[in-house]
């Protein structure tokens, strides 16, 4: 998702060129024309990937429950490091939209495994 949308377009564009992206700085002291993946999912220098992250692997796409206070919890930090550069209201807008294709993409996960188990079973 991160490659094909805006952000990832802007890296991929300009990965390379030094005054855009200065690799030899600590991401903190980096001042670069877009975030990358560390930029918000490892920002204030935490390892833990997850923690910028709207739901927990073990959680799994699908059983993540929206309404659960660690959901909250977890989507106020995601949007904090929005923050940093667009409008509350932008980051806000934009997870709900991303809340709904984690929903579409949970449904056409569990249908390519029912089309896969149909086709196991067909001897495919």
């Amino acid at each position: 998702a991160y490659d094909i949308g805006l952000h990832g377009v802007v890296y991929q564009v300009n990965k390379w060129d030094p005054k855009q992206f200065d690799w030899d700085k600590k991401l903190a002291d980096a001042d670069y024309v877009g975030p990358t993946c560390q930029y918000c999912h490892m920002r204030g220098g935490h390892h833990n990937v997850q923690r910028f992250g709207t739901v927990y692997t073990s959680m799994g796409m699908s059983m993540a429950d929206r309404g659960a206070p660690i959901w909250k919890e977890k989507r106020d930090r995601w949007a904090s490091v929005c923050d940093d550069c667009h409008s509350p209201r932008f980051a806000k807008e934009n997870l709900q939209a991303l809340d709904e294709s984690v929903k579409d993409a949970g449904l056409k996960y569990r249908e390519t495994f029912k089309v896969a188990e149909y086709l196991l079973k067909d001897g495919v």
